[in-house]
């Protein structure tokens, strides 16, 4: 098992990455080893004592600078008014035909936003049906009304009940799964998560209790018409058509290297029962950056010493 004190740096690390200071709760919540409240505040003492890292008002941070504290404040008031928006899109979402649960990923899960945050949406539909449900709720983007508010409505993770564990896993990957917030469904996310327990070591102090729930909504008699007429040889068809449609648009923007909106290489990794962002655009850049970071500050904490010892051995 890691020492406790590198086991900090790997949290700290992790949301400095964002620029983001962290609560002593919070670092508990995303340490990978069980530890009290306790032990875990004499380590962080004994930190702060030298000078490995700094106190700003509540939160914790590799870096001595207070202006981190106020991005932090306001990056958590943003979300907390998208994550508004995003409740009442979700239930219009969840309403697509075949779209079997609704959550919200991304930064806003996270409970920030910065001024160009967008909300970020994953979506479980139901088996063999990914690709007519993705096109459908693509093609709603582009009503008049909903493209000029395209940040709020970046469906960009999919995956389809035949297939719900996540391919990677990793730090990143168990941060992402354990952030996501659940807002309509009709159950579907339990089974979600129960096959990505994975995680669960990952995060020993997090609790998992009640992570599963959504709310439910009926689904409308337009949805069940809509499965209906496609419940047979023709939707097969047309969801692998899609599929097969879909996947080759976006090898070409691959090919050539295009940027989004963002000045980011737009990729999507695609599959019969998964639609997602490409990870190496972000994802696998995102590891190597983190492990990177954990060295260079073990490197630095090992030159320190804390009651004659080195903290990092």
């Amino acid at each position: 098992m890691l020492k406790l004190e590198e086991s900090i740096l790997r949290v700290l690390v992790y949301f400095d990455l964002f620029n983001y200071p962290v609560t002593a709760a919070e670092i508990r919540t995303f340490i990978v080893q069980p530890v009290s409240e306790e032990k875990l505040d004499a380590a962080l003492k004994n930190l702060l004592t030298g000078k490995c890292i700094f106190q700003l008002d509540e939160f914790i941070s590799l870096q001595d600078n207070f202006e981190l504290v106020e991005r932090r404040r306001n990056g958590n008031r943003r979300a907390g008014e998208l994550l508004e928006k995003a409740k009442k899109i979700s239930r219009l979402l969840y309403r697509f035909p075949y779209v079997r649960a609704v959550g919200v990923s991304g930064s806003v899960s996270k409970n920030f936003a910065d001024e160009e945050a967008d909300i970020d949406y994953f979506i479980i539909t139901k088996a063999n049906r990914l690709w007519i449900a993705r096109t459908f709720l693509h093609l709603y983007k582009k009503i008049p009304f909903v493209k000029g508010r395209n940040q709020w409505y970046c469906m960009n993770y999919f995956v389809d009940e035949a297939v719900l564990e996540v391919e990677e896993k990793n730090i990143y990957t168990a941060t992402e799964l354990v952030t996501l917030k659940p807002m309509y469904g009709n159950g579907t996310i339990q089974n979600f998560f129960e096959a990505n327990e994975w995680a669960t070591p990952y995060f020993p102090n997090f609790n998992f209790t009640g992570m599963a729930q959504s709310d439910h909504v009926s689904p409308g008699w337009i949805k069940r018409f809509s499965e209906f007429i496609f419940n047979n040889k023709i939707g097969n068809w047309l969801d692998n058509y899609f599929f097969r449609l879909t996947t080759k648009r976006w090898r070409l923007k691959e090919t050539q290297r295009r940027l989004n909106t963002k000045g980011e290489l737009m990729g999507l990794k695609t599959s019969k029962h998964c639609s997602k962002p490409n990870p190496i655009h972000f994802h696998d850049v995102f590891l190597e950056k983190y492990n990177r970071r954990v060295e260079e500050e073990r490197s630095k904490w090992n030159l320190k010493k804390l009651a004659g010892e080195s903290i990092i051995v």
